[in-house]
Formats: structure tokens, C-alpha cells, sequence
């Protein structure tokens, strides 16, 4: 009997051993759960309170830096324009400590017409900006500030208007896109591959813009599309040096003197920009004989026409001087052009009854030819000055697309306090 009590009494004991010791078990479990629904509405209910405050929700040590990737993982441009829409047009963007992501957004025309017309002189690039970009750009006009950038903007104004210069940009143009641009896309259709267009924009606008400022043609649009070692070096450097914007100052500094991460790859890039840009600048310095001497070349390129120049002091440029500027101009004339045309097509791609209308300007233009007499051949056809002048409806569509898909959206601007400003 009193075994069999005892018996009794060490099961039941188990038994509460066991029960207890399950309840104990799910109590963490069902507090873990607790908390996270605790900083889930807590989340919640700081993100939409922030957003109505300041736009976007800023977070300790990150700050506003998550919406920001969330954002430019999808339609960016739409994206930024709902954001400055609900702040009414201007916010404070707010980046991670320790960054330089800490700015005023705004796309108010009020306040652009201040910083870029009314106050101009009190809102330049800055010295930020032009530390970030000088192993990349040296002094040229896109880094310049006050008179630097007035003497470099009024010699290429008058260049850029010269009768000649206009020439050499459409002759360039019209003999890549027949010689070239045309036939890439035509083997491509006729093999049925699919084309990567902006890869190919981006190709013509390359190689355009090289003739144009140093009088070389690179052939990224060659048959084939191969890899031309200074278009890779020139992207490859662009792209490092943008990462420079989104990395502390003190750390992308300090990958600069190790030599590691990006800073490793635009070290090298710049190696092999440099080393073809000296190369065209000095051999076309042998080609004018350093004097007069080749007066009688006939290029219109930024580089003869610098070359040839001399400064305010009546000295002829230095190389230097002549590598910024041309490089200035390739980052100025690559990526700008190219991405304004791929948007473009790929809104009309979007909306067949506007490709429909350009289609049909198009067409009576040729149809205009063919009542004077003339013979169209329509594979061959180059349209004159006066003729792009009459197509007003590819004009409206051209300014629309770049009016939602701008292809420099940002422009960075510093204020400098003066008394009265």
C-alpha cells in the first residue's frame, strides 16, 4: 500500500513537473511575440506621424536613409515627386550620421529661380562638391565656382554657337547613326536578338561626343559593340566617383590613401583616362606644330579650338587645363543625351497615338520633298535644319519626356552667408 502511494504520488509529481515546465517554456515565446507587435505599431505609428511632419521618417543613426533605398529601388523619379508634392515642394532630406547626405531638397520654381538666376553668385557647387569630383573632373567647368567657371562658360558659349562647330556636331551625328547606329539595330532584327537600346544610346552618344571634343572617334558603336578600354575607364571612374557622394568624407578618404574598395578602382581609372587623354592632346599639339603652324587644320573639336587659345595672360592653355575641359564636356555630352533618348523611346513605346503623330510629321516632310521634285529614297534620308525646325509636335514630345524623366534631376548647391543675403 505504501508503495503503491508513493508510486502514485512521484507520477503526479512528474506529471506537474512536466505541465509547469510547458508553460514556462511558451512564455518567452509569447512574450518575443508581444514585443514585436509592440515595435511593429510603434513603427508604424512613428513612420506615418513623420511622414506628415517632415516628409519621409527619420530613424537614429540611419535617418531617412531607408525610405531613400526603398525608394530608388522602383520608379525614383515618381517617387521624389510625391515626396516634394505632399511637403509643397521643398523638405529636409536627413542622412545618416556622420554622412554629407544632409540637405535641402526642393523643386519649388520660386526657389530655383533664387538659386539659379536672382542669387546665383550666393549659391555655388562649393567646396564639398568640388573635392568630391576633382581627382575625376580637375578644374573644369562643371567643379568651377565665380570667375574660373564665367572664363570657361563664355570660351565655350562662343565656341558652341560658331558656325562650324554645328557643322562638325551634325556631320558627326548623321554619320554615326546611317554608318553605324542603323545597321546595329537592323542586324539585330534580322538575327531576331533583342537590343539592350540604352547600352547602344549610350554607345553613340559616346563615341559623338569624343569626335566633338577630341576630334577621335573611340567606335564603342562598331559592328560587334566591343569594349573600348577608355569608354570602360571613363564609366568606371563616373561611377566611383558618385560614390563618393553617399560614403563619409573621412572614409572614402581614407580608402583613397590605402587604395582599396571603389576608391582602388578610380585610381586606376583615372590612370587610363589620363593616359588617353595626353596622348590625343599631345599628339595634336605636334599636328598644330605648337604655333600657327597648323592654322589650316580644319577640325572644329574643343581641343584644337582650346589648343589654339591662349589665356588671360596671352599663354597657351596647359595640358591640364585642355584635359578638364575635354572631359568636362565627354561626362557633360554621354550620359545626358543618351538617357534623355532612351526615356524618350521607351515613352513612345508607352504611348503608340504620340509615336503615330511623329510618324505622320515625319511623313509630310517627305511628302513636301517629293511635290518639289525631289528623289526619297527613305533609308537614306537626312533631314535639313529648316526641316527639323517644322517638327514641332517631336519637339513637345522630346521637351515632355525629359520634363518627367529629367537626365540630370539633381543639381548640388551651397549657399555662402553674406550680410543682407
Amino acid at each position: 500500500m505504501d508503495t503503491a502511494v508513493s508510486q502514485n504520488a512521484t507520477v503526479a509529481a512528474a506529471a506537474g513537473a512536466g505541465s509547469g515546465g510547458g508553460l514556462a517554456g511558451l512564455l518567452p515565446e509569447v512574450q518575443t511575440l508581444e514585443v514585436l507587435v509592440a515595435v511593429s505599431i510603434f513603427v508604424a505609428i512613428h513612420s506615418l506621424r513623420q511622414r506628415r511632419t517632415q516628409g519621409l521618417p527619420t530613424w537614429p543613426v540611419v535617418g531617412m536613409l531607408p525610405s531613400l533605398l526603398l525608394g530608388i529601388r522602383g520608379d525614383m523619379y515618381e517617387w521624389i515627386t510625391g515626396v516634394l508634392k505632399a511637403r509643397g515642394g521643398t523638405f529636409t532630406f536627413r542622412g545618416p550620421w556622420f554622412t554629407n547626405l544632409q540637405c535641402v531638397v526642393t523643386a519649388d520654381p520660386r526657389n530655383l529661380e533664387h538659386l539659379l538666376k536672382t542669387r546665383f553668385g550666393s549659391f555655388p557647387k562649393g567646396p564639398y562638391f568640388r573635392d568630391t569630383v576633382r581627382d575625376l573632373l580637375g578644374d573644369g567647368i562643371f567643379g568651377a565656382d565665380d570667375e574660373a567657371w564665367r572664363r570657361q562658360r563664355r570660351a565655350a558659349s562662343l565656341e558652341f554657337h560658331s558656325a562650324e562647330f554645328r557643322a562638325l556636331t551634325a556631320s558627326s551625328l548623321v554619320e554615326l547613326v546611317h554608318g553605324r547606329l542603323l545597321p546595329v539595330l537592323a542586324g539585330a532584327e534580322a538575327a531576331g536578338a533583342a537590343v539592350d537600346l540604352q547600352d547602344v544610346l549610350l554607345r553613340l552618344t559616346f563615341d559623338n561626343v569624343c569626335m566633338i571634343a577630341f576630334g577621335v572617334d573611340p567606335g564603342c558603336l562598331r559592328p560587334g559593340l566591343p569594349e573600348i578600354p577608355f569608354a570602360r575607364a571613363f564609366e568606371d571612374a563616373t561611377e566611383a566617383t558618385t560614390l563618393r557622394f553617399v560614403t563619409p568624407t573621412a572614409a572614402w578618404r581614407a580608402m583613397r590613401a590605402l587604395g582599396v574598395g571603389h576608391e582602388r578602382v578610380l585610381r586606376r581609372s583615372l590612370a587610363a583616362v589620363d593616359e588617353f587623354a595626353y596622348d590625343v592632346i599631345r599628339r595634336r599639339r605636334e599636328e598644330l606644330g605648337g604655333d600657327d603652324a597648323g592654322a589650316g587644320r580644319r577640325s572644329s573639336d574643343l581641343l584644337t579650338v582650346f589648343t589654339r587659345m591662349r589665356d588671360e595672360d596671352g599663354r597657351p592653355y596647359t595640358d591640364k587645363f585642355l584635359r578638364d575641359i575635354c572631359v568636362n564636356f565627354i561626362l557633360a555630352g554621354r550620359d545626358t543625351s543618351s538617357v534623355a533618348l532612351a526615356w524618350f523611346f521607351w515613352l513612345l513605346r508607352r504611348n503608340p497615338g504620340a509615336e503615330a503623330r511623329i510618324l505622320e510629321e515625319i511623313e509630310g516632310i517627305l511628302a513636301a520633298r517629293k511635290e518639289a521634285g525631289e528623289v526619297v529614297v527613305e533609308e537614306e534620308v537626312v533631314f535639313r535644319p529648316e526641316e527639323v525646325k517644322r517638327m514641332e509636335y517631336l519637339h513637345a514630345a522630346l521637351s515632355e519626356a525629359l520634363r518627367l524623366y529629367p537626365s540630370v534631376p539633381v543639381d548640388h548647391k551651397e549657399v555662402i552667408w553674406r550680410e543682407n543675403n
